[in-house]
């Protein structure tokens, strides 16, 4: 009997393009749709891989499965997965890294402009018949706009979508400062990054943008102690994991006005419920975790994903594990 390869994730309807990918393969596809949770535990028992998005793969549901060799996340981060206990039954886990980091890297400048130049807010205030430019200060209340030019962009990490955010933002002015201790000044300052610890470029920044992992060490990392440091006319953008952000501590410092307005893509909580307090803000802007997305992306992740399974099935070592 041929090898089962379980696909189960929120991006996917429609698994007619795995399923080509997979019975060329010779492998066998059982799909499941994303909230048929009690089927999926039953077919990862046999599962000789699995295919998600944004399920959590807990310890119990990985001691379950008999016969596994590799789980792979559709998306970069991983911290849905317990790597240890799959490491422990020698189940690799493998993520898609670099899928999305243009599309990622674009959509966190889009929120920047967005936000430093309030076209979201402009275009709310003349539907309403607001026709009046200084309307995002006399009644929204942001702060007075700047040129870019006579701005710092602080970035907290300095991987492959930070990257890309510098280099992306560079020729609009910015001076721009980065925070990533697992990263060598001198990669920085050949793109005209400097380096810094955390506290200076929270201190320092007129816009910070969050292109980091979600870890231990990471999570809650932006907290109301933080946003106290920061300048009041600062603005947060997180296009990375939500959980980044304490979320209860970024509303009391947009309600207070302890900084000026934030832009995020992702939450603690996906989807955000409607009567989460956030959405009475209207110094923050919420999109539904999409940077990622656009055709290109979306069909490199579907197709990588698949290769990879396969790639493990075959006897081959995976491209990109996480749990060496």
């Amino acid at each position: 009997m041929s090898k089962k390869i379980v696909v189960s994730s929120v991006l996917i309807t429609d698994p007619a393009y795995e399923k080509e990918l997979i019975e060329k393969a010779s492998f066998q596809l059982k799909f499941v749709p994303n909230d048929d949770n009690e089927t999926f535990l039953k077919e990862v028992v046999d599962a000789d891989a699995v295919i998600t998005a944004d399920k959590k793969i807990t310890k119990d549901i990985i001691e379950s499965m008999n016969k596994c060799k590799v789980i792979v996340r559709q998306g970069i981060g991983y911290d849905t997965i317990d790597l240890a206990t799959a490491k422990k039954k020698e189940i690799a886990v493998c993520n898609i890294p670099d899928y999305s980091i243009q599309e990622v890297s674009d959509y966190t400048l889009a929120l920047m402009m967005t936000i430093l130049r309030h076209t979201n807010t402009y275009n709310e205030h003349t539907r309403k018949g607001i026709w009046d430019i200084q309307s995002v200060h006399t009644v929204t209340g942001f702060p007075p706009m700047r040129r870019f030019s006579t701005q710092t962009l602080g970035i907290f990490g300095f991987g492959r979508i930070a990257k890309l955010v510098a280099k992306k933002a560079k020729p609009f002015g910015f001076r721009i400062i980065a925070t990533d201790p697992y990263v060598d000044p001198k990669v920085a300052e050949e793109m005209g990054v400097e380096l810094v610890d955390f506290d200076t470029v929270v201190r320092e920044a007129d816009v910070m943008s969050i292109n980091t992992p979600l870890t231990p060490e990471t999570k809650h990392m932006f907290n109301l102690e933080v946003f106290k440091k920061m300048k009041p006319t600062a603005f947060v953008i997180n296009t990375g994991r939500g959980p980044l952000i304490k979320e209860k501590d970024l509303y009391e410092a947009l309600k207070n006005k302890v900084i000026a307005g934030a832009a995020i893509d992702v939450t603690e909580t996906e989807p955000l419920p409607v009567e989460n307090e956030l959405f009475t803000l209207d110094n923050l802007i919420i999109t539904p975790h999409a940077a990622f997305f656009t055709r290109d992306s979306f069909e490199e992740l579907r197709r990588r994903a698949c290769e990879e399974a396969i790639r493990v099935l075959n006897g081959q070592e995976p491209e990109n594990r996480v749990n060496k």
